[in-house]
């Protein structure tokens, strides 16, 4: 077991819980924003620009941890 451990493998778990953090936030926030679109403009508004920021912010942040 701790053989696995000091010597890596198979990181793809890490890869893909780093894309949901990057990914999936930003998605919901556009998603409620554009469902609530017709009701709340201006909530609607403010959301899609919180999910376009924390989309750059996200790629910016983990992108460089990626590298």
């Amino acid at each position: 077991m701790t053989i696995l451990i000091t010597e890596g493998g198979n990181y793809m778990g890490v890869f893909l819980l780093v894309l949901a953090i990057m990914f999936l936030p930003s998605l919901i926030l556009l998603i409620i924003g554009l469902a609530i679109r017709t009701k709340n403009r201006k909530t609607s508004k403010i959301l899609i620009i919180l999910s376009v920021v924390y989309l750059l912010i996200s790629l910016g942040v983990c992108g460089s941890m990626m590298l």
